[in-house]
């Protein structure tokens, strides 16, 4: 359906394109055109952007919504899924409370009007719709989702994060995963996993074509490990930006992952 601006009698119609949509919202601004700007907005971009349930029994939350809930710590986002999935790889400042524990989550928040935001394993999983309606039945006012989850936030560039019990999970389970030493050339000499490559910060796009990362298979699992997580998540959200969708950071020191390594 077309979207039309009406002024001064006339009937002006809006482009369908983002930057025509842009233009015509600069012009009216210039010359005070009382148009309603959610008319002439450019179409969201896929990180704004949500399921589009039909009678949700909570609300969904995009991308961008809950970028912007993380970084101000505002609101707890809990990740429902088992304590062994969330090990694996969760959403960084993300709280795992199971789904199947609910007594768990309301003894962690008793106050039915705190803000909670629940997300599982994207689209097609349950636990978090399931989770929302049984607090909702106990009287929550303000659980939303993030219905989208976990894949869709990797798929968007977003690198997770793997904690001790996932990294064993891993090394002993995941012989075709690629462990990345994030750590100067001169420690990843004197010492470092079995079989890990070298990438600083800077070098995921040189990784990605000299064979450091697997190029022809994007979904192999690669984690980043450095001596702090801070320096690991620097590297991996590079690797994530070269389209490694499964990729992660251990949340951890090297020498705890490398005290695991040795068992």
């Amino acid at each position: 359906m077309s979207t039309f601006l009406h002024y001064g009698g006339h009937v002006y119609p809006i482009p369908e394109c983002r930057l025509g949509r842009l233009l015509l919202l600069g012009a009216a601004i210039y010359f005070q055109i009382p148009a309603p700007l959610a008319a002439i907005q450019a179409h969201p971009t896929i990180f704004q952007v949500t399921l589009g349930e039909s009678n949700p029994i909570t609300p969904e939350i995009s991308t961008e919504e809950l970028q912007h809930l993380l970084q101000s710590g505002s609101t707890p986002v809990l990740d429902v899924r088992s304590a062994q999935e969330y090990a694996i790889a969760h959403i960084p400042g993300s709280i795992n409370l199971y789904e199947k524990e609910v007594e768990q989550v309301t003894r962690a928040y008793p106050d039915k009007a705190r803000a909670l935001v629940l997300y599982c394993n994207g689209p097609f999983c349950g636990k978090s719709k399931r989770l929302s309606q049984e607090l909702v039945g106990r009287g929550y006012t303000k659980v939303k989702r993030y219905q989208l989850g976990l894949p869709v936030w990797r798929a968007l560039g977003n690198t997770v994060q793997t904690d001790l019990a996932g990294a064993r999970y891993i090394l002993a389970g995941d012989k075709t995963a690629v462990w990345v030493d994030a750590r100067s050339v001169a420690d990843f000499a004197s010492g470092t996993l079995p079989g890990a490559v070298n990438i600083r910060r800077g070098e995921a796009e040189a990784a990605n074509d000299d064979g450091r990362l697997p190029k022809k298979d994007k979904g192999t699992r690669v984690v980043v490990f450095a001596d702090t997580p801070e320096e690991a998540w620097r590297v991996a959200a590079e690797v994530a930006h070269k389209a490694y969708w499964n990729s992660s950071y251990f949340g951890g020191s090297f020498h705890e992952l490398h005290a695991v390594s040795a068992r």
